[in-house]
C-alpha cells in the first residue's frame, strides 16, 4: 500500500474514533515522519496539460516521442518524469490490431448452422507412417449435425 493510501486511513481513524495521531499512525503502521511529510514539490499542471494536448492530438505519440517534442520547445525535462506523468494521467499508446484479425472483423458474424447441409467446414491434417511415408488427410464436416461424411487420405509426396 502506498504511503499516500496509509496516511488517508489514518485520518480517517483519527476522524471517525477521535484517536491520536500517533495511535492511528501505529495501527495502519505508518512512520511519524511520513505522517507528518510535507511534499514540496511544485504542481506541474501546465506540463501535464502539454502532455495531454501532445497526446491528443498525436495519438500514436509516446512517452518518449512526447519527450523529444517538449525538450524541443525547451521544456527543461527528464524522460522518466515524462513517463511517470503519462501513466499517471492514463494515456498509452493505442495498439494497431493485427491484419488478419482486421479482415475477420469486416466479415459479418458467422452463422450457425440451422440444418443439416446448411454449414461445412474442411480441414487438411497431415502425418507420417513408421517408415517416413507422408499421409494427408482431407475431413470434411457437417457443422449441424458434426458428422464426417467424407474422409479421403492421400500419400504426399511434397511438403
Amino acid at each position: 500500500m502506498k504511503p499516500a493510501r496509509r496516511k488517508a486511513l489514518a485520518r480517517w481513524l483519527i476522524d471517525c474514533y477521535g484517536v491520536s495521531d500517533r495511535r492511528a499512525c501505529r495501527v495502519i503502521k505508518v512512520n511519524r515522519s511520513t505522517w507528518h511529510y510535507q511534499s514540496r514539490r511544485v504542481q506541474q499542471v501546465a506540463l501535464r496539460q502539454r502532455i495531454r494536448e501532445i497526446a491528443e492530438t498525436r495519438p500514436r505519440y509516446g512517452s518518449l516521442r512526447i519527450h523529444a517534442l517538449l525538450r524541443r520547445e525547451g521544456w527543461p525535462i527528464n524522460h522518466k518524469r515524462v513517463y511517470r506523468l503519462y501513466r499517471d494521467m492514463g494515456l498509452q499508446m493505442r495498439h494497431k490490431t493485427p491484419r488478419r484479425r482486421v479482415k475477420a472483423k469486416l466479415r459479418g458474424d458467422r452463422q450457425p448452422a440451422a440444418q443439416v447441409n446448411d454449414c461445412w467446414s474442411m480441414d487438411f491434417m497431415a502425418d507420417q507412417t513408421f517408415d517416413g511415408k507422408r499421409l494427408g488427410v482431407l475431413t470434411i464436416v457437417d457443422n449441424f449435425t458434426r458428422v464426417s461424411p467424407v474422409t479421403v487420405a492421400r500419400e504426399v509426396s511434397h511438403v
